[in-house]
């Protein structure tokens, strides 16, 4: 998630194992910090390699195996700081690093991102999709409650904002599996078989979830609402890619040939050619609005690269007044 979510449930919960009242403003920067420690992966990048911060983002600083590992380093730093200000012991510094580090992989996997939770075990990214990457709902509350917790000078209130964070994740696990459902109920009135389906909730909000199901080589992508009231929003269709059909020129043992695999794995093969540009191929998973294919992030390849050359990385992120409006509209109408 953002880092602002990621560092205030860090705080949340290295107060709540605090074992009284004191120092809990101590303990919310030492849990924040903590809690946004994991994504300095995002430092590791190449200028020549565009796709080496998608292998290598949310990988083994998020693991599980490396929350004890990155719980420490963040001790060894924070811990000549704190003893200035408190009577904390290293030991117990590790405990609170290490309860605000292992914070972060667990909801990023509450997205619909991937992380790899099992590093080095396995290479799967884990996705659970029940929560937006970037929700106020979820986040503001819980800096209240922390906030009150450091003013008030009680922990409980802390506590308060994990009970909120835990119970906004299972509402997204709720609405995500009633999402699912309208998606294969949508796919089933059409007469497609689904080979797979995936559900995740839009920008910002559990309201408004998209639907991505594969049938018969292509992809449908639909929109639905589900509170106040249900509501289907029809989409579009596109073909998915076909590494051999459709870009059957590229050779196979060239640089650009690898990336594209590279960039599969990372996209979960949600892969299609972007309508009106056949040299991008894009993950049709995100988009600005639930019912578009139109992808957040893809990849460019040429017909002039050498063997050598990699694909160039493309972000298209902008969020136009239009598609504001129509997500709004979306939201509020009956």
């Amino acid at each position: 998630m953002d880092p602002i979510s990621q560092g205030i449930i860090g705080s949340a919960a290295a107060q709540t194992i605090q074992r009284n009242n004191h120092s809990l403003g101590l303990l919310a920067i030492v849990g924040f910090l903590s809690g946004m420690a994991p994504d300095l992966d995002i430092f590791i990048r190449s200028q020549t390699d565009p796709l080496l911060f998608l292998e290598f983002h949310r990988q083994f600083t998020h693991s599980l195996i490396f929350i004890p590992i990155g719980g420490l380093l963040c001790a060894s730093i924070f811990f000549w700081v704190i003893k200035r200000f408190s009577a904390i012991t290293f030991h117990e510094t590790w405990i609170y690093t290490t309860i605000g580090y292992g914070t972060h992989s667990l909801l990023d996997a509450c997205t619909s991102y991937g992380t790899l939770l099992f590093w080095p075990f396995s290479f799967e990214r884990v996705a659970w999709n029940n929560i937006s990457i970037i929700d106020p709902l979820f986040t503001f509350p819980i800096i209240v409650f922390v906030g009150l917790s450091v003013y008030l000078k009680k922990r409980v209130l802390g506590r308060c904002g994990l009970v909120w964070a835990l119970c906004y994740l299972l509402l997204g696990v709720y609405l995500n599996h009633v999402a699912l459902q309208a998606g294969k109920d949508l796919a089933d009135a059409r007469g497609h078989p689904v080979s797979r389906i995936v559900a995740k909730p839009t920008f910002a909000n559990l309201l408004i979830w998209k639907i991505v199901y594969e049938s018969g080589g292509y992809f449908y992508t639909d929109g639905v609402r589900i509170l106040p009231t249900k509501k289907i929003f029809t989409g579009e269709k596109i073909k998915k890619l076909d590494l051999n059909h459709d870009l059957s020129w590229i050779d196979k043992n060239s640089q650009q040939h690898k990336d594209i695999h590279r960039f599969a794995w990372f996209s979960d093969d949600f892969l299609a050619l972007q309508p009106d540009n056949p040299s991008r191929i894009v993950d049709i998973r995100y988009s600005m609005l639930p019912n578009e294919i139109g992808g957040l992030w893809g990849i460019e390849i040429s017909k002039e690269a050498t063997k050598e050359e990699h694909v160039q990385y493309i972000t298209n992120r902008s969020l136009s007044e239009r598609r504001f409006k129509q997500l709004l509209k979306m939201v509020m109408e009956n």
